[in-house]
């Protein structure tokens, strides 16, 4: 019989009808075990060698699927590229064919490190007929520039020679690793608002602010700008910059937002 290892497919549509086909010739090749043939096997099928046939058969399955897939041997050789991995990697399956995926992608992990080795983690759980589970992977592709892809794993074993076949599926996930970055970069910065905001805010002023200083920072606090002060207050923008320079010296701050930041914790205006 035909032994499939199934572990961490993502079940999407692709993937299913694939594992649907698989299933389905494991199930013909039983009966041909037992001396049964298929209904629609002929004779034509029955003289090519059912080992040559099975693996062709498998990499004929991954060929229409919709995400990228690529069949390497236990040594880490590709032996099958499928159309839409030429489309997301760049490499036409006649320049990746024979060799090593670790020297193609030279895929890094979320942390930068380099995954893909001659010591690959993945050839290594099949060895140990362990859990492979999905995993983030940072590539390259033939045009050096580096991609991301969710990689899941399916390992295939031959019933008559035992020979292992792994095969990989990718799928670009650069958008969510945009969103991803995107999210971290708003963490950041509310964290760098939150530490202005408490920053200093055992701080007290050096000395009580004046009737003008007070004003001058509620109006800004309104939204008013330097100009509509200065006519409101009768002043010139010079005196207005020297107002602010006094009020800084008195807050212990450095500009007019973090003076108004500050008046406002200390329940100034």
């Amino acid at each position: 019989m035909i032994r499939g290892q199934f572990t961490s497919i993502r079940t999407v549509g692709s993937v299913e009808g694939i594992v649907l086909r698989i299933l389905i010739q494991a199930i013909t090749t039983m009966m041909a075990d037992h001396g049964q043939s298929s209904p629609a096997e002929s004779p034509a099928k029955k003289a090519i060698p059912r080992r040559m046939m099975s693996e062709r058969e498998l990499f004929a399955l991954f060929e229409g699927a919709s995400d990228a897939a690529f069949v390497v041997t236990e040594r880490g050789e590709i032996c099958s590229w499928n159309a839409a991995a030429e489309r997301l990697f760049g490499y036409r399956q006649s320049d990746v064919l024979h060799k090593s995926c670790y020297k193609l992608l030279e895929g890094r992990d979320t942390l930068g490190v380099l995954t893909c080795t001659e010591n690959c983690p993945v050839r290594e759980c099949v060895a140990k007929n362990a859990e492979i589970p999905t995993f983030d992977l940072e590539g390259k592709i033939r045009s050096g520039r580096r991609v991301w892809v969710s990689l899941s794993t399916l390992v295939y074993e031959n019933p008559l020679n035992g020979r292992h076949l792994i095969v990989h599926m990718a799928r670009d996930i650069a958008e969510r690793k945009r969103d991803e970055r995107v999210l971290r970069q708003m963490v950041h910065a509310s964290k760098r608002i939150h530490s202005m905001l408490t920053e200093g805010a055992e701080t007290n002023c050096i000395s009580p602010m004046s009737e003008q200083e007070t004003e001058i920072l509620r109006l800004f606090a309104e939204g008013k700008n330097s100009t509509t002060i200065a006519r409101h207050l009768g002043i010139t923008l010079q005196t207005l910059r020297n107002h602010l320079h006094h009020v800084n010296q008195k807050l212990g701050t450095h500009n007019r937002l973090e003076a108004v930041m500050q008046a406002v914790r200390q329940q100034l205006l």
